[in-house]
């Protein structure tokens, strides 16, 4: 398995992306926020997480390998849960990856089906399967820094943010609120070095 690709950026098309890595070039199939953040990228060093598959099927006779590119390792994790959806599968979690990762996340984790459905390829009753079987599986992901570049490198949320949010939940605030919370004490821009001084400043805010 290929689990990631670095190299320029020769060609982005609407579905896929070229990486000259020598001495081969690698079409690399992108969702459009992917393909949208490396429009500006051209001819520049680029590094992409992927995930392989093999389209087609044994009967037909033609077996292809494909390669999916994800500027994040987060993008990546989130795909393949999307992926194991029953109805889903790559083609369509692909046409559906047209928003931010964390966007994403939000929606399944809110079970906010109508905006879901509304996303490419998915539709109520797909929606309504996504957020019955991955919506526990969301917080981590709902929880990557708003604000943060994709492209930068890593929007992972970081560990502080993460054993806060754990903290909140553990004192009995429901998974939205906690992530609400955390947003709200993040937008003023302070860096926080541990989780006591984040659950401080989240305290001082809401008095």
């Amino acid at each position: 398995m290929i689990s990631a690709i670095a190299g320029t950026l020769v060609h982005v098309g609407e579905t896929s992306v070229t990486i000259a890595a020598a001495p081969f070039d690698y079409e690399v199939y992108v969702g459009d926020f992917t393909r949208r953040q490396l429009q500006s990228k051209m001819n520049e060093e680029v590094r992409l997480h992927t995930l392989d598959y093999i389209e087609g099927n044994a009967q037909g006779g033609r077996l292809t390998p494909r390669l999916i590119g994800f500027l994040t390792l987060p993008e990546r994790q989130f795909f393949d849960l999307f992926c194991s959806v029953d109805g889903v599968g790559v083609k369509k979690a692909l046409r559906a990856m047209i928003r931010p990762v964390r966007e994403l996340a939000v929606l399944i984790e809110e079970q906010d089906s109508k905006a879901l459905s509304a996303l490419p390829g998915v539709g109520p009753a797909t929606s309504e399967r996504i957020i019955a079987k991955l919506r526990r599986k969301m917080p981590r992901f709902a929880l990557i820094v708003a604000g943060d570049d994709l492209s930068g490198g890593a929007p992972e949320s970081s560990p502080v943010v993460e054993e806060t949010y754990d903290a909140l939940v553990t004192l009995g605030h429901s998974e939205t609120d906690a992530r609400h919370l955390i947003d709200e004490a993040l937008q003023s821009g302070k860096k926080f070095k541990d989780t006591e001084s984040l659950l401080t400043a989240i305290y001082q805010k809401s008095k």
